[in-house]
């Protein structure tokens, strides 16, 4: 090889080892941008010149000098496939365990709240017999005659219905702020998907010639990460670099096309269920516009929220069917714990595959059977005074209106028999506003002026017989003291549940994390490193090109004289 040519050799080291140092500051100046994978030149030899071949000894062979190859990024597609997949089910648990804090916080058992169980039973087993609805109770069988203790029953009554429907309501205020971050994400998913889509555009684009488009890899793989969280997705890259995303198992990304997901929002309770717009069957209206409805949108849904939830079929995946679980499709009542659905009608295991597995509504339906039962008991024991005295005295008016009829302490707000929505429900419940003008109406005297102490001890056993239960799957009964008690404590065991799975879950991703980022984040300790090797490297490039720069003016020289 002439020494001209060795020029060339020197060049190569030159334009190499300023590409990796310029790799290297693009590392260094990215050191904390989210999302950012480190990147690594990859370096080749150049094509061999041969001088002469030989069958018994080696080929005589000189070299062209380095090749710069590429700038590759640095992932493991293994950890990113299970990171993403573990991230999104530690949001799913982040979700359960954030909609129990909640309700403790709604219930009033974390010394805030509405404080419900003051309006039941008082603040504590040592309080004030007069605290609270059962303490009132209590008082009254002391002296049922007594004014006082009859105007403290009915205003104990009236702070129990006022503080439970507060809880109720607060329920039903929670599911709609869940049912706004249903269409919040719904929205994030379809950005993320359109994003997706024109990344793959840019990045066919690039490398269709000679560069790699890293940096728009870097944010397509961010986007992943975040879609991960969302729901379940699998993904795969095509030969010419786009990316094909499928989220719970339907396409969302693929072809140049993204299928977006919409929402289908109820018209009675405004509850939004996400469809997949491709496949769900659309009607005109009377103008021509395309509509969908329910019946359209039944094999379109994006989840099958019945369906068991289970890590073995990674069917605990993302926070938006966390929240669609979490949340539920309506407003439960009691009615639903018999198997009763919202039309009103019986369905055998209407309770365990609508009801259960969302964890505000399950507490929705609980909590207006304890109020509904102990309403409904409270108004059957008053009435069952007054059956008693007319059984002595076929003329008494005792616990009877001016009509004729029984007392009631509670009365329905709206009396719809053919609508099941408005029957006893804790929503649709009120304090008798005569009883609540005149509370010694409820003299509790028989008409021989002697006291109702029958009555009032049959109020007493309503609150303390444990004949209750929670729900079909609680074989234990309780009285309505206890039934509250394993109402919260119910809530505190499947809290305690979940911040376990989610504590374990949370390391898991940890741990995954950092694994990933051991690969694809940038040390500024070996990125320093790396500046020194490839600084060195140009420096011997370009001592060599020196050495034969003075070699050719050395014979230059010689051979001009």
């Amino acid at each position: 090889m002439s020494l001209m040519s060795s020029l060339y050799i020197g060049t190569s080291g030159l334009r190499t080892a300023d590409n990796a140092l310029n790799t290297t500051a693009h590392n260094m100046s990215n050191l904390d941008t989210q999302g950012y994978t480190r990147q690594q030149v990859a370096q080749g030899t150049r094509n061999y010149i041969t001088l002469s071949k030989s069958a018994d000894t080696n080929w005589k062979q000189t070299g062209l000098g380095v090749n710069y190859t590429r700038t590759r990024q640095e992932r493991d597609w293994i950890l990113d496939r299970n990171y993403r997949r573990e991230s999104g089910r530690m949001a799913f648990y982040d979700v359960s365990a954030a909609a129990l804090e909640e309700i403790e916080y709604i219930l009033g058992e974390s010394n805030e709240g509405h404080e419900f169980s003051v309006a039941l039973v008082g603040e504590h087993d040592g309080a004030d017999a007069k605290d609270g609805l059962w303490g009132a109770v209590q008082e009254l069988a002391k002296d049922p005659t007594s004014s006082v203790k009859q105007n403290l029953f009915v205003t104990k009554a009236y702070e129990f219905i006022t503080k439970a429907r507060k809880v109720y309501d607060s329920l039903c205020d929670y599911q709609d702020n869940m049912n706004k971050e249903v269409k919040r994400e719904v929205d994030r998913i379809n950005k993320y998907a359109q994003e997706i889509n024109e990344l793959n555009k840019r990045i066919v684009r690039v490398e269709a010639g000679p560069e790699n488009a890293n940096d728009l890899r870097d944010r397509r793989n961010y986007l992943l990460d975040e879609l991960g969280k969302l729901g379940s997705i699998s993904y795969s890259e095509d030969s010419i670099g786009n990316v094909n995303v499928r989220f719970e198992e339907t396409d969302l990304v693929k072809g140049g096309t993204v299928n977006e997901i919409a929402l289908y929002q109820d018209p009675q309770t405004g509850f939004y269920t996400p469809y997949w717009k491709m496949f769900a069957d659309f009607k005109l209206d009377g103008e021509g516009n395309p509509i969908v409805t329910e019946e359209g949108i039944q094999r379109a849904k994006v989840f099958n929220l019945n369906q068991k939830i289970s890590s073995e079929y990674n069917t605990d995946i993302g926070s938006l069917k966390s929240t669609l679980l979490a949340r539920g499709d309506h407003r439960a009542t009691h009615n639903e714990l018999d198997n009763i659905n919202p039309d009103g009608k019986y369905e055998e295991g209407w309770y365990d595959v609508h009801v259960s597995q969302s964890i505000v509504m399950n507490i929705q339906a609980e909590f207006d059977k304890l109020v509904h039962i102990i309403t409904t008991k409270i108004n059957d024991v008053l009435a069952e005074g007054a059956e008693r005295a007319r059984e002595v005295n076929p003329g008494s008016d005792y616990l009877r209106d001016e009509n004729g009829n029984p007392y009631q302490l509670f009365q329905l707000a709206v009396d719809e028999p053919d609508k099941p929505e408005t029957g006893w429900t804790v929503r649709n419940m009120l304090v008798n506003p005569e009883l609540r003008q005149n509370p010694s109406l409820l003299t509790f005297r028989l008409n021989e002026h002697s006291e109702d102490h029958e009555t009032m001890e049959a109020m007493k056993k309503a609150f303390e017989e444990a004949v209750y239960t929670l729900n079909p799957n609680v074989a234990t009964p309780v009285c309505f003291k206890d039934y509250y008690k394993n109402l919260v404590s119910q809530i505190a065991n499947t809290g305690y549940v979940f911040r376990g799975v989610q504590e374990n879950q949370a390391q898991a991703t940890d741990a995954l994390a950092y694994a990933r980022e051991e690969i694809v984040g940038v040390s500024s300790d070996e990125e320093l490193t790396n500046m020194i090797m490839y600084q060195n490297a140009y420096n011997a490039s370009s001592r060599y090109i020196n050495v034969i720069s003075e070699m050719l003016d050395h014979l230059l020289s010689t051979l001009g004289r």
